[in-house]
C-alpha cells in the first residue's frame, strides 16, 4: 500500500519561504514521477510541479517558475517543494501525489494514483 505524508506547511508572511516534505512508503520516489498540486478555497485543484523518476527532471507551472523548486532525497524516499518569494495567492492546501509512471507529461492529475492528506500553506499580506 502506497502512503504519502506531507508536512512543512504553515503561516508565513509575503516574501517568506517554506519547505514542504512528502514522505513516501510503498513506492520508491526515485522510480516514479511525483507531483505537487494545490487547492485554494473555492478553486479547483491545480498543478504546481512534478519531478520524473530516474533522472529527476523537474517541471513547473508557469506561476511558480523561479520561485519554487521540487527535489527528492532518494535515501529518505522523500520529495520536497521549496517555496520562496511566497505571495498571498499561493495560499492553499498543498498535496503530494505519486504516479505509476516514470515520466509524466502535462499538468493533469490523471497519471497520479495516490495522494497525501494535504498541508495548509497560508501567506499573509
Amino acid at each position: 500500500q502506497v502512503q504519502l505524508v506531507e508536512s512543512g506547511g504553515g503561516l508565513v508572511q509575503t516574501g517568506g519561504s517554506l519547505r514542504l516534505s512528502c514522505a513516501a512508503s510503498g513506492r520508491t520516489v526515485s522510480s516514479y514521477a511525483m507531483g505537487w498540486f494545490r487547492q485554494a478555497p473555492g478553486k479547483e485543484r491545480e498543478f504546481v510541479a512534478h519531478i520524473s523518476g530516474g533522472e529527476g527532471i523537474p517541471f513547473y507551472a508557469d506561476f511558480v517558475k523561479g520561485r519554487f523548486t521540487i527535489s527528492r532525497d532518494n535515501a529518505k524516499n522523500t520529495v520536497y517543494l521549496y517555496m520562496n518569494s511566497l505571495k498571498p495567492e499561493d495560499t492553499a492546501v498543498y498535496y503530494c501525489a505519486a504516479s505509476t509512471y516514470m515520466m509524466v507529461v502535462g499538468t493533469t492529475s490523471g497519471p497520479y494514483d495516490t495522494w497525501g492528506q494535504g498541508t495548509q500553506v497560508t501567506v499573509s499580506s
